[in-house]
């Protein structure tokens, strides 16, 4: 995990287990809170909001112990996941709107970003209350707002609009109104910043929402370096998702372990959106690529997929090639921002020369600048 959060997160972990800790049963012997007991309601949340998706637009955060179980695993993992994306920007956003907020994590992610003004919005009154108790622990202001996706959006004008984890829960017909709502509700040079799971469905479901809305003239900040129809949905098995390294705190590790499920990379689909009429960026001089794949070992060669201002295609470099020029390739991770020279068609794609060289221009989570 990035130096610059990491603490922020600590101190997080230590609010939320209070927090969780006087809202459930204590057990015996002292403890804060029956951590197998957690770790099952964490599960029942997988389950209903991943594999069987009976969860999935369902009031879940006004169960008392499915919010407890919210709060003390999935708010670390949405708050670094909101962390790493906000450092994608490059600008500190001063005014805030987190819609379908929960108990807070993008929000309180965001001030800790430097925003000054955040609202968490969401129709849970309960969670609403217990984002309220989060921030007189972290004694810091956050507004909060009644709301849900049927309803009009607050008043006011805003730099950065973000949904973490609330357009999968919703119809797909609701989707793209709901982001054009809040891409009219940006100043320049304001963004709208989107995160889902990086599961199969959620994430080609983002992509489809993000194809729909640059047929209508938006463009996109990050991730994508390429301005045409996302070319991960050509193919039905194909996606597109980020994934991270972090520290995972021992809290969310525990749970986890009880759960039955693996947190140990950081992983999500997300997007970044600029206002109406504001232009895509351009992308730097060269052969340049995001890494879109986790290494793909081959016999005598290393391969990623990466996805540039061409569009989405093969990478590789055999071993032999490896030299100091080259060598940043064997060590890529999926969101780097690499730029390539001495390159070759090869197969599907194109191999790195012996006489190439290959550039980090901007590592997973950085500013493509």
């Amino acid at each position: 995990m990035p130096a610059d959060y990491h603490k922020d997160l600590d101190r997080w972990i230590t609010r939320l287990e209070r927090t969780a800790g006087s809202t459930l049963a204590r057990p015996p012997g002292g403890a804060m809170f029956d951590v197998k007991a957690v770790g099952q309601a964490v599960r029942t949340l997988s389950l209903g909001l991943t594999r069987d998706r009976e969860l999935a637009g369902a009031k879940y955060m006004d169960d008392p112990k499915l919010l407890a179980a919210y709060l003390l695993f999935y708010w670390p993992v949405s708050y670094a996941q909101a962390r790493e994306v906000l450092g994608e920007l490059g600008t500190r956003p001063r005014e805030v709107l987190d819609l379908g907020s929960g108990p807070g994590p993008m929000a309180f992610a965001a001030l800790d970003a430097g925003a000054a003004d955040v609202t968490a919005a969401d129709r849970s009154t309960r969670a609403l209350d217990l984002a309220k108790r989060l921030a007189l622990e972290a004694e810091t202001g956050l507004a909060t707002r009644e709301w849900n996706p049927d309803k009009p959006l607050p008043d006011g004008q805003f730099d950065l609009i973000s949904m973490g984890h609330l357009l999968n829960e919703l119809p797909e017909p609701k989707r793209v109104p709901l982001v054009e709502a809040a891409l009219a509700k940006l100043r320049p040079r304001g963004s709208v910043v989107i995160i889902e799971p990086a599961l199969r469905d959620t994430s080609r479901g983002l992509l489809r929402l993000r194809d729909a809305l640059v047929a209508k003239g938006y463009a996109v900040r990050a991730p994508c370096l390429f301005r045409g129809a996302c070319p991960a949905l050509v193919k039905e098995s194909d996606w597109c998702h980020a994934e991270r390294t972090w520290r995972m705190p021992a809290l969310v590790e525990n749970l986890a372990r009880v759960a039955q499920l693996h947190k140990e990379a950081l992983k999500m689909s997300y997007l970044v959106l600029a206002p109406k009429g504001e232009a895509w960026r351009e992308p730097p001089p060269g052969q340049v690529f995001r890494i879109v794949s986790e290494p793909l070992e081959g016999k005598g060669r290393q391969r990623y997929m990466g996805c540039g201002p061409t569009g989405r295609i093969g990478l590789a470099m055999q071993h032999k090639h490896a030299n100091p020029q080259t060598e940043a390739f064997m060590r890529l991770q999926r969101g780097d921002v690499v730029e390539l020279t001495g390159t070759e068609a090869k197969g599907d794609g194109l191999a790195v020369s012996e006489g190439g060289a290959v550039k980090v221009i901007a590592p997973a989570g950085k500013p493509v600048t």
